[in-house]
């Protein structure tokens, strides 16, 4: 049986070409559509849609405020679409918050064109988005305190929102074995130089949940590879830093590596580590002999990485679709690095945390909710 799917956006062109993309999909049947966050409520209670696809600049009702609502009356996964300029990565990073469990950029050439890879990515997500709707849950309304910044003070205009969830609305059905779970470890007593953090659909909630645990002494730099387009990465890394004790920021081409600060890569460009001595990055394009399907790429991180630090890397994997971490996660391994993934209820996809441990390099598994304390555990106490 097909999964249903509720179109939301005030462009009827738009909303046309959604729906015939979609139902061209044998998993996918639209329906329903909304030009708004009212109509979208009302069509949600009588249609019961598996997943729904919202805009968020719209009439009447814009759509963090109509996920805010469906969030309330009836919790479904829900991929929004945004524009591509800082101000409509404000609002995505708002819509996660809210609720919604992964996003698109909007582009109008790429749907009006029909570009295979666009509407490939689309389908995918509206479909591994529609399985996670299998015991949905309504997020807890308490939520936890990030730790608190001991090294600096907030400026009265920065953003105090956050994007924690509890791990049941993260749940869902997964393909593929379920990997042993763990909520504490003891120390291995292993050197480390580095944190490495890669993740992709889901990775924004997920990122934000992890490092809100790490304190401002945090001992190490940290590396961190979303998915993410690059007019999205500096406001992420921006949101980053007001809600957690480290530094976060968004890499720079030449940035030395620092203790306690987390460098996150920007969209459209590969990070990597070079200098054994005085470790730095380097923000550039992939190379002509690299095959990378993702800018940036976790694989090409992590790659550098292993050159550079050998084995004194913690490798994290999160969240995410795809295999991109596992080639990485492999050469690190081989030097001797630790290997940790996302568990599988807590993930929103099971993709890339699934082929790490499929290559059977993975050292332990556990819920995003427990990887501060054990990363602290593991590298610091």
């Amino acid at each position: 049986m097909a999964f249903k799917v509720l179109i939301v956006d005030d462009s009827t062109f738009y909303r046309r070409r959604l729906r015939e993309i979609l139902d061209e999909d044998r998993d996918l049947t639209v329906v329903g559509e909304a030009k708004n966050g009212e109509e979208a409520l009302a069509k949600l209670m009588s249609l019961s849609p598996d997943v729904v696809t919202m805009d968020v600049e719209m009439p009447v009702m814009d759509g963090i405020s109509a996920v805010k609502a469906i969030m309330q009356k009836r919790p479904v996964p829900i991929l929004m679409f945004s524009s591509i300029t800082h101000a409509g990565a404000q609002a995505t990073l708002d819509a996660l918050e809210a609720g919604a469990l992964d996003f698109l950029p909007k582009k109008f050439e790429e749907i009006s064109r029909e570009r295979k890879d666009a509407v490939g990515l689309l389908r995918t997500k509206v479909r591994l988005l529609a399985r996670r709707g299998v015991g949905f849950r309504r997020p807890a309304l308490a939520r936890t305190p990030p730790m608190t910044r001991s090294s600096k003070t907030l400026p009265d205009n920065a953003p105090k929102s956050t994007f924690f969830r509890s791990s049941g609305l993260l749940s869902g059905r997964s393909d593929g074995a379920i990997a042993p779970s763990v909520t504490s470890v003891r120390a291995s007593g292993k050197h480390y130089k580095c944190l490495a953090i890669g993740a992709s659909t889901g990775g924004p909630v997920a990122l934000q949940k992890l490092l809100s645990g790490l304190p401002a002494t945090f001992p190490y730099p940290i590396l961190l590879v979303q998915h993410m387009p690059g007019t999205f990465t500096h406001a992420f890394a921006q949101r980053l830093h007001n809600n957690c004790a480290i530094t976060v920021k968004e890499a720079a081409h030449g940035d030395l590596l620092k203790p306690g600060c987390a460098y996150l890569a920007p969209g459209g460009k590969q990070m990597v580590v070079e200098g054994t001595q005085a470790p730095k990055i380097v923000i550039r394009d992939a190379l002509e002999d690299e095959v990378a399907t993702y800018k940036p790429s976790v694989d090409i991180t992590f790659a550098s990485l292993a050159g550079v630090f050998q084995g004194d890397v913690l490798g994290v994997i999160l969240t995410g679709m795809g295999a991109d971490g596992r080639d990485g996660c492999q050469q690190l391994y081989n030097h001797g690095a630790k290997i940790w993934a996302q568990d599988q209820a807590s993930c929103v996809v099971y993709g890339m945390p699934q082929a790490v441990a499929k290559a059977n390099i993975t050292d332990k598994s556990m819920d995003v909710e427990h990887m501060a304390s054990c990363i602290l555990s593991e590298m610091v106490n």
